[in-house]
């Protein structure tokens, strides 16, 4: 049996047993990950995801971080007084040996996704869930955002109830008029 697998942006023909050279995954040597998108399972019954093989999965155990070889760019203009410039790559790479595919019940193995560390990310990204998101005011970013609410700044009510005195006393933002005033809308719905 082998199955069609993607990662990185690569699609790989796999069978058990193999090892792989794949882009950079978040694990440490002798873990056990799993990849979810598998596009295809060969085998006496072939079958084909629409992208992907509905609870199907491949799992391997990490063997190594490596390092790909060694890419060497180099330019050169022609003709007098011209430069010349080289620049150097080696791709951080992953070595991975497949041990398993499994054809359905991939969500309740267990074992972490290749994936599972990218997913993350994003949801530690967003903004408290008691509060207002701050951002929605014009000229406020994450940064400043995230500046208001270690104040204790976190809606727009308490935005658009400032007054003067406090928006001077409040050192970490220095808090715009039209903020209380798009606070003040937003605040009523």
């Amino acid at each position: 049996m082998f199955a069609v697998l993607k990662t990185g942006g690569k699609q790989y023909k796999v069978q058990a047993g193999d090892l792989l050279r794949v882009e950079k995954l978040a694990a440490d040597a002798g873990e056990t990950i799993q990849f979810n998108d598998v596009l295809m399972l060969g085998g006496d019954a072939p079958v084909v995801g629409a992208p992907f093989v509905e609870g199907a999965a491949v799992q391997a155990e990490v063997i190594d971080q490596v390092k790909g070889d060694k890419v060497i760019n180099f330019v050169k203009r022609r003709r007098k007084h011209s430069s010349k410039r080289t620049k150097g790559h080696r791709q951080k790479l992953t070595l991975v040996k497949i041990t398993e595919i499994l054809a359905s019940g991939a969500d309740k193995s267990g074992v972490k996704s290749s994936a599972a560390k990218a997913e993350a990310a994003p949801a530690a990204a967003a903004p408290a869930a008691e509060g207002d998101d701050l951002t929605k005011l014009t000229g406020v970013g994450p940064a400043a955002a995230s500046k208001l609410n270690d104040a204790g700044i976190t809606t727009f009510a308490q935005i658009a109830a400032l007054s003067e005195d406090e928006i001077a006393a409040i050192d970490a933002v220095k808090i715009k008029p039209e903020w209380v005033e798009q606070a003040a809308e937003l605040a009523q719905g």
